[in-house]
């Protein structure tokens, strides 16, 4: 039976979308609930958005606005979504776009459920198992009254392996199914022509030379930046000492902290580092094509999005070799051991400039080689195909549950 479709000619099918509200400014979990939400409409199924409102917190300014704002996601919202449910046909399927929407998912506890699991970076760091991100006792707190709810909930789709094994073993579930779905990426990316990329890095002032070295990341603790930084140090240091050209490093990203400021002060005079903000997914997809490699020693993360844009777009990537990044890069990127903090720093990026003078050292041959087969990998990361695999699942869980209900009526 195709998933939309009425079962046995009786029951209208139904899809809900719980999500983060608006005034939290989650960009990329508002973009993944958009995407599911726009994908199910086009494919003809019936489709709600629900998620809280300002009722509370648009009276509030400052920091009482934060605490409106829980008011409104955790004792306004599920009363409104109670009452929505009670009207809600039988066969209505709740999605919940992210685990941390966990204090909703007792509200459909015992109807059909989906629940999407993106990371558990904020919980196991609850749980003290982050040494670089400590967490205040409220947020702790939080984090337990998420992961309670949470626990709740009988199926799940992780974005990968790792976030799955972090699920059942910081999360404490015991689901009925519990699958993995990698993400599709939010944007074709694709290796410009030569002469494509360098017209867009001309118009944004950019002196692209014989190429750059590049890094994309947000600035979180995770995106190792001071590593990044170390790492470019120890190369800059090598070619400078052998008279060689350094390329420059462009970051994709806020400005520096004061940490990663002091470490670019004590870079050789011929290293240049330059930070590029707010750029669309065209002039992202640009840098990518002409970088000469990536640079992405995360902590941790929760898919790895930028490996798989980078290698979509051709570019050699240096990322760390632990799970998911090592999941999404497979064996075509180079993988480095984690960061090891500041007592092991130095030999960790004497490694890391040793593996990236190695990528920039291969021949024109073997670059492209290794280009092509990182295009062909990220395939993998096409966005319909993950649309698709969500659907299978929707389908099984929504018509499973509504055989046994049909069971129970009967027994």
């Amino acid at each position: 039976m195709a998933f939309g479709q009425k079962p046995e000619g009786e029951l209208v099918v139904n899809l809900v979308f719980f999500t983060h509200p608006e005034f939290l400014g989650l960009q990329s979990q508002g973009h993944f609930a958009r995407m599911l939400v726009d994908a199910c409409r086009e494919r003809g199924h019936t489709v709600e958005l629900r998620q809280p409102a300002a009722v509370v917190r648009r009276w509030m300014s400052g920091r009482a606005a934060k605490w409106a704002g829980y008011v409104d996601q955790y004792l306004v919202f599920p009363r409104q979504a109670r009452a929505a449910m009670r009207r809600d046909p039988p066969a209505t399927l709740y999605v919940f776009c992210d685990q941390a929407l966990g204090p909703w998912v007792p509200l459909a506890e015992d109807r059909p459920h989906v629940v999407h699991c993106h990371d558990l970076l904020a919980l196991r760091s609850a749980l003290g198992l982050i040494s670089e991100n400590p967490t205040k006792w409220t947020g702790r707190v939080y984090q337990r009254y998420i992961r309670a709810g949470f626990r709740h909930a009988r199926h799940f789709i992780s974005v990968s392996a790792k976030s799955r094994a972090d699920l059942h073993e910081f999360g404490g579930v015991t689901p009925d199914t519990s699958e993995v779905v990698y993400n599709g990426l939010n944007y074709p990316y694709r290796r410009q022509h030569p002469e494509e990329r360098l017209a867009t890095l001309r118009r944004m002032g950019l002196d692209a030379g014989d190429g750059f070295l590049l890094h994309v990341g947000g600035g979180q603790w995770y995106k190792n930046t001071v590593g990044v930084i170390q790492i470019y140090s120890q190369y800059a240091a090598r070619r400078v000492s052998a008279n060689l050209p350094v390329l420059a490093l462009s970051i994709v990203g806020p400005p520096p902290s004061p940490a990663v400021q002091a470490l670019i002060d004590d870079l050789p005079n011929d290293a240049q580092v330059r930070f590029l903000r707010r750029l669309d997914h065209a002039t992202l997809e640009a840098l990518y094509s002409h970088a000469s490699a990536f640079l992405f020693p995360s902590l941790a993360e929760g898919f790895g999005w930028p490996i798989a844009e980078a290698l979509a777009c051709g570019c050699p990537v240096i990322t760390t070799g632990e799970a998911p990044m090592n999941e999404v890069g497979g064996v075509h990127a180079s993988y480095l051991p984690r960061y090891p903090g500041p007592s092991g720093a130095r030999g960790w990026a004497e490694a890391g400039a040793e593996v990236l003078c190695s990528l920039l050292d291969r021949s024109p041959t073997e670059r492209e080689a290794a280009a092509q087969a990182g295009i062909a990998w990220v395939r993998r990361f096409d966005p319909e195909a993950a649309i698709a695999s969500y659907l299978t699942v929707y389908d099984r869980v929504l018509h499973s549950s509504l055989a046994v209900d049909r069971a129970q009526v009967v027994a």
